[in-house]
């Protein structure tokens, strides 16, 4: 049995390395052993400690096995059912990490409304707790409390925790405000590719903000001298890239006018908690945005963040591709005008119910029913643009959509280096796609989708696509590996289940 149980953790280990594209040498060296070693290892011939196990865990950002953890490893799917009733779209995941880091802003109570309880989330909190800010789920779990310390313990940061999280990239325009100098672990997250922090940096230095990054870490010192002395323009137009910018300006005190600004979903979010701190942010949904910071908050708030467009999107797709009638309902409409535009071309038979406020006041929700549709694949190739364009986290979906559609569709994600690369494990599951280079990926439909047992792709879009494909797939389909899936999304499998499918969570070991 023992030997058993090794073989079997060693491929998981194997599967997990090949799938972030590691040599048995990268992993070694991560690691601090050698390659022999690993290679013992995946081979099931060397006793292997948890506590060595959980190592190769984090260095691989994969769960190997779970410990003390409630969530799912593995998802079984019985496919080819169709869905039908309805199901509610979440609060956004983008929104709310961003809204943890903002809170850091405020010395007065915050309390945020219907969070999603995701890993993601669920780092931060883990990354704040062990810097002296508590936090408390109230109201039965739904809403999160956070309150913070007048001195903060950076030097007793949760480094496993943050190094899971490329949000925590977002502490640095807080803190600029907080601490004349500290260290953060280097960002993770998603397996994406190359992403430097120069664009923050670009935007950070304004504020007097200086970084050397060695050994694993960020440090960071600043200059209280520095200030903006003009109108801060951003060389990319990123999300985080113009909220690190926007927390940095909401405690300057003056006026910051932040240009090439990106003016989607989760920016928005943190436009309008800021107002509700106090901090005055004009052009909201615009690239030019003007913050009338002040240098002190201290406020109690209560803010409610909109659902999430690419879940929103995701459950949409989950129709499509399994052809069926399903209703999603709290849809944030402006994010999804684009991609429901590029549908209606493709031949996707919907329709959707007037406007409604989210519970933030300002965001525009409809209900949309998605019918069975006979897809043709669309004329020009799908791509992302920065908002008001289709959303670069949507992109993965159209994959599993063109897959059912007649005809050839190109996609092209060209913001990451790796990413559509993950697209073609489709093909494990009767896809037809031909990756043409790193960025563009050929989908030929219809698909007539198979059961597999695979590996969960290191990304979360294109694991969810993966999962999407499975329920269409007649048979029984396994998925390993599905943390990166829990990073973004709160019970999906469950939720799923609610509206017909049959997805059963399961671990190993």
């Amino acid at each position: 049995m023992a030997d058993d149980y090794l073989v079997r953790i060693g491929k998981l280990i194997r599967d997990a390395r090949q799938h972030r594209g590691w040599t048995q040498s990268q992993l070694a060296e991560a690691l601090g052993t050698s390659q022999s070693a690993v290679n013992r290892i995946e081979r099931g011939n060397q006793n292997i400690s948890l506590e060595m196990i959980a190592r190769i865990g984090e260095a691989l950002d994969s769960e190997i096995v779970s410990l003390g953890y409630a969530g799912p490893m593995h998802l079984r799917v019985v496919g080819g059912r169709r869905l039908s009733g309805a199901i509610d779209v979440k609060t956004s995941k983008n929104a709310c990490v961003a809204l943890l880091c903002a809170s850091l802003l405020n010395e007065g109570r915050t309390v945020l409304r219907r969070v999603a309880r995701i890993e993601e989330v669920y780092r931060l909190l883990e990354v704040l707790g062990s810097i002296g800010v508590r936090t408390r789920w109230i109201n039965d779990g739904v809403d999160l409390e956070i309150v913070p310390s007048s001195e903060l313990n950076l030097a007793a940061i949760d480094a496993d925790a943050a190094r899971r999280t490329r949000s925590i990239i977002m502490f640095l325009g807080p803190l600029l405000h907080r601490v004349d100098s500290f260290k953060l672990p280097y960002a993770g997250g998603c397996d994406l590719g190359t992403r430097t922090i120069e664009p923050h940096m670009i935007a950070l230095r304004r504020f007097g903000l200086d970084i050397a990054a060695t050994e694993g870490q960020y440090h960071a010192r600043v200059d209280r001298a520095v200030s903006p002395d003009r109108p801060i323009v951003l060389t990319e137009r990123g999300d985080t890239v113009t909220e690190n910018a926007l927390l940095a300006a909401a405690r300057h005190d003056g006026i910051t006018v932040i240009r090439n600004a990106s003016s989607n979903y989760m920016v928005q979010d943190l436009c309008f908690f800021l107002e509700a701190l106090g901090v005055k942010v004009d052009g909201i949904g615009t690239t030019t945005l003007t913050v009338h910071g002040v240098p002190t908050i201290d406020v109690d708030v209560d803010y409610s963040p909109s659902e999430d467009p690419v879940e929103a999107m995701s459950l949409v797709a989950a129709a499509v591709v399994t052809e069926s009638e399903l209703t999603v309902r709290r849809v944030p409409i402006e994010f999804l005008e684009i991609e429901l535009a590029v549908l209606e071309e493709m031949g996707l038979d919907h329709d959707r119910t007037p406007e409604y406020f989210a519970d933030n006041g300002r965001t525009r929700l409809v209900d949309l029913t998605v019918r069975p549709s006979k897809l043709e694949a669309p004329i020009d190739k799908i791509h992302p643009m920065p908002f008001p364009g289709l959303n670069i986290d949507n992109v993965p979906f159209f994959a599993a959509i063109a897959a059912v559609a007649q005809g050839k569709t190109l996609i092209h994600d060209w913001v990451y280096d790796n990413r559509a690369i993950y697209l073609t494990d489709l093909n494990r599951l009767g896809g037809r796609l031909q990756l043409l280079d790193p960025h563009r990926v050929l989908v030929e439909g219809p698909t007539r989708w198979r059961a597999a047992e695979m590996m969960c792709p290191p990304a979360l879009r294109p694991a969810v696509v993966v999962l999407l494909a499975m329920m269409a797939a007649e048979g029984t389909s396994v998925l390993r590996n599905v943390y990166v899936i829990n990073r973004g999304y709160e019970d999906l499998a469950e939720r799923l289940n609610s509206v017909g499918a049959q997805i059963e969570t399961f671990r190993d070991i």
